[in-house]
């Protein structure tokens, strides 16, 4: 009977390493395929970054209103916790639409929205938890709206980065919020990268936790605007 008992335990421990092992090898396959933070790219035009250029020239010289290419993204960035391991996931969508407007040398107006239901990772079954769990059904928008003026004057001198206060609106809730933005100028377009940290309960929205994985209670939305007029 005491071999029988041996041999059982025996066997529990070598499922539980397994499933140990398991985790972090998933965690690690997940965490190099996790996509970078979205960034700027390299401007075309030298010009765009001189140093020599006038600050408040250039910043005068971007009056009107901008909008959205193509190639705009937006999404999430938040942890998960499977069996004790860190997994990063990242999700992505290119459905956005901004707007901003600037005035002089101060962005006066921005509205961008992300269609929450075109957002994506890399699991299929984790997108359709995302959906309900977003009420996407009710809800398929999530926007940020600038809701003081930010002074972009120093965009002529290379990248801008600044604070820029606003509402975020997901699944229905708005709340104030603060973007970090960084921006410049790339020929005759201008890019945008920005993160607005993210704590779920805001929102009323309750992080999953199924027993052997967890996700983290704070995440972080990510965008880059590529606006032309």
């Amino acid at each position: 009977m005491r071999k029988k008992w041996l041999i059982i335990l025996s066997a529990l421990v070598l499922a539980a390493a397994a499933v140990w092992g398991g985790s972090i090898l998933y965690a690690n396959a997940q965490n190099e395929q996790a996509p970078e933070e979205l960034a700027l790219s390299t401007p075309s035009s030298p010009a765009a970054t001189d140093p020599g250029t006038d600050a408040a020239t250039s910043g005068a010289a971007l009056t009107g209103t901008w909008q959205t290419q193509g190639d705009s993204q937006a999404g999430y960035r938040v942890d998960e916790v499977l069996n004790g391991q860190n997994v990063t996931v990242v999700g992505r969508s290119s459905q956005i639409n901004a707007t901003v407007t600037v005035e002089g040398t101060k962005l006066t107006a921005a509205a961008v929205e992300v269609d929450m239901t075109s957002v994506k990772t890399d699991n299929d079954r984790r997108d359709n938890q995302f959906q309900g769990i977003l009420k996407t059904a009710e809800f398929p928008t999530a926007t940020f709206t600038l809701n003081q003026a930010v002074d972009i004057a120093a965009i002529g001198s290379g990248p801008l980065s600044v604070m820029a206060p606003g509402e975020l609106t997901i699944a229905g809730v708005t709340k104030e919020v603060t973007a970090q933005l960084t921006a410049q100028l790339n020929g005759a377009n201008v890019e945008v990268q920005g993160t607005i940290p993210l704590a779920f309960a805001d929102f009323g929205i309750a992080a999953p936790n199924l027993g052997f994985v967890q996700v983290e209670d704070t995440g972080s939305i990510e965008m880059l605007l590529k606006l032309s007029r």
